[in-house]
Order: structure tokens, then sequence, then C-alpha cells
């Protein structure tokens, strides 16, 4: 397959300014540590769906009604776990908050659960 110079170039400038968009998606990431809480972990749209078993749509409904926190980088959404955690709390039942809390304690709590195990 040959493709020429004009396409070439064209394609080389396209991928460089991905490439760029991706640099930058990345030192946004990188500097989370300065923007979130040292103990604060972050949940994907399909880490979450997963976690309270429901469907992505049904997560962009709670998003659009404004009953879930969530913030975009590069197209993709994020949830912080202490955002979660009390959406988790007022709006399902318990037997889902109780394996929200299993899979995600408190900071607090990992320190109790050390300490209970000694």
């Amino acid at each position: 397959m040959y493709i020429n110079n004009e396409d070439f170039e064209k394609w080389m400038q396209k991928l460089s300014k991905k490439l760029s968009e991706i640099g930058q998606d990345l030192k946004s990431l990188i500097n989370t540590k300065e923007v979130f809480d040292e103990d604060e972990t972050l949940l994907d749209n399909q880490d979450l769906a997963f976690l309270l078993k429901v469907s992505k749509r049904t997560l962009q409904r709670y998003r659009s009604g404004g009953q879930l926190p969530f913030f975009m980088i590069a197209h993709k959404t994020y949830y912080r776990t202490s955002d979660v955690r009390e959406f988790v709390r007022s709006h399902m039942d318990f037997q889902t908050w109780q394996d929200f809390e299993k899979k995600h304690p408190k900071p607090k709590d990992k320190d109790k659960n050390a300490e209970n195990e000694k």
C-alpha cells in the first residue's frame, strides 16, 4: 500500500494533535494528589455501575438529576468515593450501602480494622 506525502503529513498532524491531547490529560491526572485527599480514590463509570449493580444509563440519570456528583477528564466520567458513599447512604437500600462500605471503607474505618486485627 502506497501513501503519498500529503496524506502522510495529514495523518502525522492528526497523530501529533491526539498525542498532545493525551499528554494534557495525563498532566491533569498526575496532579490529582495535589487536588484530592491522600486517601481519596476515584471510580470510573464502569467501576461504579458494576459496584452498584446498575446500568450506565441509570448512572447518567443520577448525574443529570444532580443526585450523584461527578467530574470528567477527557470525556471520561469519574466519581470520588466520598461522594459515592454519601449518595449510596442517602439513595440506595441498606444492603447496597453495606456492600459499598465493605469494598471502600472509610479511611478511619481502615485504622479501626487494623487495630481490631491486632
